[in-house]
């Protein structure tokens, strides 16, 4: 037991040193769980349900240039590179990064340098009596340096920087998911886009068709051989397709603007296109497995939450060890500015110190249980993440199926109607039919044309619907 008057052993610097190796031996041991991927929790079946099975794609990360359309690259490298979105998750990136270098900066001693000089001067009037010889006047002069680090003993630092490059990762994740999710939108607006041009071109074919058949239907109705009612119907026709023709002329400009919001650039113009021109994307190949998931950005950023969370239990218990801190300081001190840096100016100091909780009303316990139960709502979002990633894919696979499998029966039906148009036609001018008949087989060619181009639209749609559930395209490996 110590006493009062007891002689302190004499206190040298190795055997700091000493303890400091002993402490540090036992730095390899960190408290809390390491971190195991939950595959066996997820329960996915081995590939998705709506495709059949083969060989393993590898992903392609330039998905859209399967679309070969050099217009459409240009717009996803504008987006990509100038989108305010972009932007956003770029500046992430730089934050999370600061944030990693700051925790991790806590596994370093921090060394601070003091310098310090006064001067005072005694009162010669003091109620404590001054001896004769006494200066009145003092100086002092200062200049240290001092470190201060705590010994990772339990592992408390190291699992906040696991925790903080979890999190640094999974900014890089959530700026490839922004990346994806805007290539997608760039990708399905152009779509769009074209489409109209698609069914601008047809809209316009058929109010100049419609507006040739007005005019020979008047001159028939000159002549005699129409009826006013045939006049009617030719011009009402033509009104319809016209006021059609520019809603379609608004919805462009409209589809236009948002193209120029993605990429960055108000008031973008493109040249007019034709979605019939663009090629269809090669099919998805067979056998596509559901590990492919893996590749989803927002898949990953979910399991990097869930890896951050699973630190942070070990930070939380190491805060229930004691925590050890060693001190030093070196330096020099003198009353003579000139001694300074004379031999008898040196001074230091070696300390070492634990801290070890003892009451704080469960407040470390509690701090435990909150990280735990955070590490299992992260668990419960990564398998949310990994379903919906799931599910998304094979939605996507069955609109890309039977869109294509549509596309026959509206070539069937559009090709019909053409020929059933020209009967028409040809039946009227020789007066076998009335007009009525025409302007029937008409609204039904430029109707049915209108719905191929719009299924058309639907699985090149699906195709990027594909692509962005997977995480980008594929590629056979």
């Amino acid at each position: 037991m110590f006493r009062p008057d007891s002689q302190l052993a004499p206190f040298s610097p190795g055997k700091v040193a000493v303890a400091v190796l002993a402490a540090l031996s036992l730095a390899g041991c960190a408290i809390g769980p390491d971190y195991v991927r939950p595959e066996a929790h997820l329960n996915l079946p081995a590939q998705y349900t709506a495709a059949p099975i083969a060989t393993s794609p590898a992903i392609a990360s330039s998905w859209w240039t399967l679309f070969g359309d050099a217009k459409l690259d240009e717009l996803v490298a504008q987006a990509l590179a100038g989108s305010p979105d972009a932007r956003i998750a770029s500046a992430r990136i730089e934050e999370a990064d600061a944030l990693l270098r700051q925790v991790d900066a806590a596994l370093l001693p921090q060394v601070n340098a003091d310098a310090a000089g006064s001067r005072s001067r005694i009162s010669q009037t003091n109620a404590t009596p001054i001896p004769s010889t006494a200066p009145i006047t003092r100086s002092s002069a200062r200049l240290s340096l001092s470190t201060s680090f705590e010994l990772d003993v339990w592992g408390k630092l190291r699992r906040a920087s696991e925790a903080a490059k979890a999190q640094a990762l999974g900014t890089r994740y959530a700026s490839e998911t922004v990346s994806l999710s805007l290539s997608a939108a760039v990708v399905q607006a152009y779509l769009n886009l074209r489409a109209i041009d698609a069914e601008l071109r047809v809209t316009s074919d058929t109010v100049s068709s419609q507006a040739r058949s007005a005019q020979l239907t008047r001159t028939r109705f000159e002549g005699g051989i129409a009826s006013q009612l045939d006049v009617q119907q030719a011009e009402g026709a033509l009104a319809t397709y016209t006021a059609a023709l520019l809603e379609l002329e608004k919805s462009r400009a409209l589809s236009e603007n948002l193209i120029g919001l993605l990429v960055g650039q108000p008031g973008l113009q493109i040249p007019a296109g034709d979605l019939r021109n663009l090629p269809l994307p090669p099919a998805p190949p067979a056998g596509l497995p559901s590990t492919l998931l893996e590749a989803r950005p927002d898949v990953r950023q979910a399991e990097t939450d869930l890896i951050a969370a699973n630190a942070k239990i070990g930070v939380a218990k190491a805060a229930l060890f004691p925590s050890i801190t060693l001190t030093g300081n070196f330096g020099r001190e003198s009353k003579d500015l000139s001694q300074l840096f004379s031999a008898p100016s040196a001074i230091w100091s070696l300390g070492a110190g634990i801290t070890q909780p003892i009451f704080e009303g469960g407040r470390l316990r509690a701090q435990v249980d909150q990280v735990t139960a955070q590490q299992k709502q992260s668990l419960e979002s990564y398998r949310k993440a990994a379903y919906t990633a799931f599910r998304e894919v094979n939605d996507a696979l069955v609109k890309v199926r039977q869109s294509g499998e549509t596309e026959d029966a509206y070539t069937n039906a559009m090709k019909a109607a053409k020929r059933a148009l020209q009967l028409a036609q040809v039946r009227y001018d020789g007066g076998y039919s009335p007009y009525l008949d025409v302007l029937t087989a008409q609204r039904t060619a430029n109707d049915a044309t209108l719905a191929w181009v719009q299924n058309r639209q639907a699985r090149l749609s699906a195709t990027v619907e594909l692509f962005k559930a997977l995480g980008g395209g594929w590629k056979n490996s």
